[in-house]
């Protein structure tokens, strides 16, 4: 089983591939990563492991999970989409915390509009429309985002104040001192081309 991957791993940065043909394979991948979305949450006991995308495993496929139940720890049933597509987004942008187990402890708070139109294949194959709203479009943003080499702190990178860690206890709190973060993280960010 694959481990998650973390900034500043190239996968994260890559486009990821197609699914051509849904196989046992594709199934093997999807089932390693809703049980190391599981593992990684008993890790950190203050957090949801709501969703994950196939290249935090170094996998550069267009897979996604979701958890069924975005409110509930204890339902660990998660759905898989297979080379899902934005349709569309609407609403007003709403900006709320992100996190994300492939950037260590940093979070930061993120505009995404509020409601998102999906397609997607399901592991049988079958095709779906999703229509969301509120967290649930903004865990799927945030993971079709990753099919594409884009991480969430990609979209706050110029807001020295959006930047927040977790303490002890759980709380966020804003990053005191910026410059001196990302100088000791300096490969949250790609180089400049």
């Amino acid at each position: 089983m694959k481990d998650i991957i973390t900034t500043p791993d190239p996968r994260l940065r890559a486009k990821s591939a197609k699914v051509r043909e849904i196989t046992p394979e594709t199934q093997e991948i999807i089932s390693n990563m809703v049980a190391k979305s599981l593992e990684w949450e008993k890790q950190h006991p203050y957090e949801l492991s709501a969703a994950m995308a196939a290249p935090q495993l170094g996998i550069n496929q267009r897979i996604i999970i979701i958890r069924d139940d975005l409110d509930d720890k204890t339902n660990n049933h998660f759905t898989a989409l297979i080379n899902p597509e934005v349709i569309r987004t609407e609403g007003k942008i709403e900006t709320d915390f992100e996190g994300c187990l492939s950037v260590p402890e940093i979070y930061g708070k993120v505009g995404r509009p509020r409601k998102v139109k999906v397609k997607a294949l399901l592991e049988d194959g079958n095709e779906v429309r999703l229509k969301a709203e509120g967290f649930l479009a903004r865990t799927l943003l945030h993971e079709i985002d990753h099919l594409d080499g884009i991480l969430f702190i990609d979209h706050i990178r110029d807001q020295k104040d959006a930047f927040y860690r977790m303490n002890d206890k759980g709380d966020l709190n804003p990053v005191q001192d910026y410059d001196s973060e990302i100088a000791n993280n300096p490969n949250l960010f790609p180089e400049e081309a």
